[in-house]
């Protein structure tokens, strides 16, 4: 079992803006998808420094 229907991912999403609020839920996602831009740059910098 995992997220695999829509309803859960409304489910998570109410419970999250709930939890932090209108204000803080964008800075929450903004720097989770800096995070991981950060990451897949630093996973595709390694792959192309070894070849």
């Amino acid at each position: 079992m995992g997220i695999e229907s829509p309803v859960h991912l409304l489910f998570l999403a109410a419970v999250a803006l709930i939890v932090l609020g209108p204000k803080r839920l964008p800075e929450l996602a903004r720097a989770l998808g800096k995070g991981m831009r950060e990451f897949r740059e630093a996973l595709n910098g390694g792959a192309s420094e070894e070849e």
